[in-house]
């Protein structure tokens, strides 16, 4: 953790606070005045700063605004004299912290300072948390417009409403739309308006006065102040209470607003992005959302497809979680096969991206293998089935995902829905009696069951139409599938000719004892056994 930076030409005030916050275990570097600690910022930058505002030469507020030009998330707290009003609010409007007023207690400083620590420490993480994850993962056409209407609102400072099922992602949309803006190195702030109780969410938004209410001791800058120049994502804004739209809708109209028991209009200079799962439309006919407010947050509106729309993508984000569970947990990544994966291509997942997710998580932490079969999920999923029990669809089956994307007030593409998951589909059959060698290899001899006096090279035929099937499809990784599948056909024939013995399967086949054992435990085959 960085140092407390404490600037003050008084020594004995830098003497008392290194002493109180030495006692905290809690590193401090002092300045003498304001100039000494802007020529410091440039090698250097604290955890949290804390400054009076009148010392001979540079100010305070100067420095604030120096800070805050180069690293606006970094918290500053002011000292002021409780006659110098007019300088507090100055600071506050400069977007500092919070303000201790001569003479103050010091008990209540560190705890003030202990406060800005913590936010500070939660910037930090939310933003190594951003630079380590990618924004968005998506290949499917539908995400490919999401990618392209991002491309085109970020550079402008028009008001967005994202809409889309819960858990499709519409907080990592926010978070690009302002990455990628001119407001990117101003603080971006997100508030779940769901998640705030109605009594505190007004707090919250525009702040409030000290004593305005019973337990406001202090005077607190609510999200519109914090993200001042920067982007404030309002998540949830169905569930916003009725009365709070209005003062919601003020400062959208006009910028202006009033913290909680304050008289003083500030200005919000902000970007606000609105982003809910709900039906703004029928809320708005049942009386409890504001038309009004609707048609301000509805600028431009960007909907998230749901997964289901996107089926194409579940491999690519299937392999990103585990990765990054894995990474996580410090263990090796789990492996889908190749049954596994279309199983759970074949799902609804009705929570979306952050369902696949989750479930990505449960798949590192309970999976026994290192390679996944659908046997291996958990039981609601598969309903009691078994991967011998369950055929994958044909590829050719999978939904066409929607393309249409994003627009203003146009009904969207009707998605033809899929199968129930857990419900199996017919394998793909091209010909009276023939079918492929399917991912779980239940038709684990494909020559075997070619009809008496049929071309023994049928099945050549079959692997180049599954293929083909495969390619058009756009399915990735082919060689490797394909590849995986004949494996574990001859495998698996080897095993039940010599009975589950698998070092007699090896002979047979033709490779050692340790390359089948390997081959069996990447496969997920049963059955086998030592001599």
């Amino acid at each position: 953790m960085k140092p407390i930076w404490i600037v003050d030409d008084d020594e004995s005030i830098r003497w008392v606070l290194e002493k109180a916050l030495a006692r905290e275990n809690l590193a401090t570097r002092s300045f003498s005045n304001a100039r000494e600690a802007m020529d410091a910022l440039q090698t250097s930058v604290p955890q949290v700063l804390v400054s009076d505002i009148r010392m001979p030469g540079a100010s305070g507020l100067e420095l604030l605004q120096t800070v805050k030009a180069k690293h606006p998330g970094l918290p500053v707290i002011v000292i002021t004299a409780f006659s110098d009003l007019d300088s507090a609010v100055a600071a506050f409007q400069g977007g500092a912290f919070e303000y201790l007023a001569k003479p103050f207690d010091v008990d209540k400083a560190v705890q003030l300072i202990r406060r800005a620590l913590e936010e500070s420490l939660r910037e930090s993480d939310v933003e190594q948390s951003a630079a380590e994850t990618p924004e968005i993962l998506g290949q499917a056409p539908a995400m490919q417009d999401v990618f392209r209407a991002i491309g085109r609102l970020s550079q402008s400072n028009v008001t967005v409403l994202i809409t889309g099922e819960s858990g499709t992602g519409k907080e990592l949309v926010a978070r690009a739309l302002h990455k990628h803006s001119p407001r990117a190195a101003q603080p971006y702030i997100a508030l779940n308006t769901a998640a705030i109780p109605k009594d505190l969410l007004e707090s919250e938004l525009f702040g409030h006065e000290r004593g305005a209410f019973t337990g406001a001791q202090a005077t607190r800058r609510g999200r519109f102040e914090q993200a001042e120049n920067g982007t404030l994502f309002l998540d949830e804004i169905g569930d916003m209470p009725f009365d709070l739209q209005t003062r919601l809708l003020r400062v959208l109209s006009d910028g202006h607003f009033y913290r909680v028991g304050g008289h003083q209009p500030l200005k919000a200079n902000v970007r606000v992005i609105a982003a809910t799962h709900q039906n703004l439309e029928q809320r708005v006919k049942e009386g409890l959302f504001r038309e009004d407010l609707y048609h301000r947050l509805n600028v431009i509106r960007l909907r998230l497809p749901s997964l289901r729309e996107r089926r194409e993508d579940v491999p690519l984000l299937t392999r990103h979680f585990l990765a990054q569970s894995a990474k996580q947990l410090g263990v090796e990544a789990k492996r889908m096969s190749d049954s596994a994966m279309q199983f759970l291509t074949s799902l609804d997942f009705p929570g979306n991206v952050r369902q696949l997710e989750n479930l990505c998580n449960w798949i590192t932490v309970m999976a026994p293998g290192q390679t996944v079969d659908v046997k291996d999920l958990p039981p609601d999923l598969t309903h009691g089935m078994t991967s011998s029990e369950y055929v994958p669809p044909a590829v050719t089956s999978i939904p066409a995902p929607a393309a249409a994307m994003p627009v203003i007030g146009q009904p969207q593409a009707v998605v033809q829905q899929p199968e129930q998951a857990g419900m199996a589909a017919p394998a793909s059959s091209y010909g009276a009696s023939h079918t492929f060698a399917s991912a779980n290899g239940t038709a684990a001899h494909a020559a075997s069951s070619v009809p008496n006096g049929a071309d023994k090279a049928d099945w050549i035929a079959l692997l180049e139409t599954e293929a083909a099937h495969m390619l058009a499809a756009g399915q990735p990784e082919v060689m490797d599938a394909l590849g995986r599948q004949f494996e574990s056909a001859l495998i698996k024939t080897a095993l039940k000719h010599t009975h589950g013995r698998k070092n007699d399967a090896a002979v047979r086949l033709g490779i050692g004892r340790n390359t089948i054992t390997r081959k069996i435990h990447e496969l997920g085959i049963d059955g086998a056994k030592d001599e």
